[in-house]
């Protein structure tokens, strides 16, 4: 038997462009901050998107997730350094190898119903995910846990998950090999726990609703009116409620940035995302912040299309468009053309070195090699012209970015014609899921802080394949690269794997590398981001 080792715990893209109103202390949520501090802690949010989908289980959009996370807790959650912090577990026990992890759970930590939150919670929620039944997207994410890709293959049975109860506050877990991401993993959605008796009863109606569910994290969900907004009112039952600054928050759905903008210029709003047209007006002014993101926005290029199948119209396509103009000039928040799918700036070896180091560069815009590719490919179909429909989303950002690649593409790809499809986030989602377009307009936000996040998508049959790619070689670096103890092969394993992807079959378009620019007032304080995972967490937001 391996040692175990005492760990006491020290201290997750896809973004939403929010935008927070009546950052002050007041039941009207047009209070400024200057109000009595006595009065109701109260805030205002604009999303771009609405939530599409609550269940943690079946939950893939950063919307959802990021509501998600706010409204329910595992075992860990984020903190302001992106470190993970005590959620459910108070303490965790890790065995010398790495490979077996014994939880400890608070026996203060209660659903909003007054029940306990327990071990069989997160047992249920895991076995859950994995069940064929509920055809989870996100039951890969699990695959760390042992036996759980067996399960998922049809080879092991659910009650084979290496998960044990060994009393009601105490979890263990038994991985299939050492991931130095894992304690971080399990703030994710698919992770976070379920109490069986109430999703049963509720059925098929379960996250429909806000009576439909139930809590465990430091806000409840309060209203939820699809297409107009949702609210967040502080969890009673919270084990660390004292922590939780906010009473209510409020979340509205505006599509059109300039509307936030106009909103935040009339001070119903303090904090507002822009865009291009805006930076000039306002990058000398206080409130003016950007970030960097590891988000990453590329094409899809759906593989069950006979002429995408045609790896020279797929490399015509990912090298026929100028990135620098849509970063630079339509974006011009901070965002940074993409050569690559993995991050920049967002995983790095023990010894330092960015992921990107090796490769920095795979797939760079060419318009002379795409022109050659173009004719080659149209030669070997036997064709003179080929059209394809674009999926896109409906918001600011996305129309622009879409109408800027059928421009440009079509200039360098002589008888390409694109027909843009813009659609509503959830539309958008449900199309892209189904394989019900040619070409997407896609984004990725990773879940953990690891190159795998990214690539693993891309496996044969992959739940975020959603294109029918497949090469052999390609999943057989991955794979390995998953069972891989030596850090550095498991790294250059994962290198050859994106560069495969990117330079010798053309699956995908690398766009941009997110950033985001917006407006905050000052008195907004510790309204968390996250890289990866949920992009924000509002447990320890205040308003000064």
């Amino acid at each position: 038997m391996n040692k175990p080792s005492k760990i006491a715990f020290a201290g997750l893209s896809s973004i939403a462009l929010l935008a927070v109103a009546a950052c002050g202390q007041g039941n009207d949520e047009n209070t400024s901050g200057s109000d009595s501090k006595n009065k109701k802690k109260e805030v205002t949010l604009v999303s771009t998107t609405d939530v599409p989908q609550l269940d943690p289980t079946k939950t893939t959009d950063s919307t959802s997730i990021i509501v998600t996370n706010n409204v329910f807790e595992g075992l860990y959650r984020l903190d302001g350094d992106n470190k993970p912090t005590p959620g459910i577990a108070e303490s965790v026990e890790v065995s010398d190898d790495k490979k077996t992890y014994t939880f400890k759970l608070r026996k203060d930590a209660k659903w909003s119903d007054g029940s306990a939150v327990t071990a069989d919670d997160f047992i249920y929620a895991w076995k859950r995910a994995l069940d064929p039944k509920t055809a989870a997207e996100y039951a890969y994410i699990l695959q760390d846990l042992k036996n759980a890709n067996k399960i998922m293959a049809g080879d092991a049975e659910l009650d084979e998950l290496g998960v044990k109860k060994v009393d009601d506050q105490t979890l263990e877990v038994q991985l299939e090999a050492p991931a130095p991401y894992f304690l971080g993993l399990t703030s994710f959605p698919t992770y976070l726990p379920l109490k069986q008796s109430f999703v049963e009863d509720k059925g098929d109606k379960f996250a429909t609703s806000v009576d439909t569910m139930v809590f465990n994290g430091p806000f409840v969900l309060d209203k939820w009116q699809a297409n107009s907004g949702w609210t967040y009112k502080k969890n009673p039952d919270y084990w660390d409620k004292a922590s939780v600054k906010m009473d209510q928050i409020n979340v509205k759905v505006v599509k059109e940035i300039s509307t936030g903008v106009n909103l935040f210029e009339s001070k119903e709003v303090d904090f507002a995302p822009i865009t291009s047209e805006f930076v000039s007006q306002y990058e000398k002014s206080d409130d003016y912040k950007t970030r960097p993101d590891a988000r990453i926005n590329f094409l899809r290029f759906n593989q069950k299309n006979k002429a995408l199948k045609n790896k020279n119209i797929r490399k015509a396509l990912a090298l026929g468009f100028e990135k620098q103009g849509i970063a630079d000039v339509i974006l011009n928040d901070g965002s940074k053309p993409a050569n690559f799918i993995v991050a920049k700036d967002f995983t790095f070896t023990p010894d330092g070195e960015d992921f990107r180091a090796k490769y920095p560069d795979l797939q760079s815009y060419d318009a002379d090699e795409a022109k050659k590719a173009w004719d080659a490919g149209l030669k070997e179909l036997g064709v003179k012209t080929v059209e394809f429909s674009m999926l896109s989303r409906d918001e600011d950002a996305f129309k622009k970015v879409s109408e800027y690649l059928k421009g440009d593409l079509e200039k360098h790809l002589p008888g390409l014609t694109i027909n843009i499809k813009q659609q509503p986030f959830k539309n958008f989602l449900d199309l892209e899921s189904k394989g019900d377009y040619d070409i997407s307009t896609a984004g990725w936000g990773p879940d953990y802080q690891d190159p795998m996040t990214f690539l693993d998508m891309w496996l044969t049959g992959g739940s975020f394949n959603r294109m029918e790619y497949s090469n052999k070689k390609f999943d057989d670096l991955i794979k390995g690269a998953k069972q891989e103890a030596d850090e550095a092969k498991r790294w250059s394993d994962m290198q050859e794997a994106e560069k495969m992807l990117l330079t010798e079959d053309y699956a995908i378009a690398p766009i941009y590398q997110k950033g985001e620019a917006y407006l905050q007032r000052t008195n907004i304080d510790k309204l968390y981001r996250h890289p990866f995972g949920a992009d924000m967490s509002f447990k320890w937001m205040e308003v000064k």
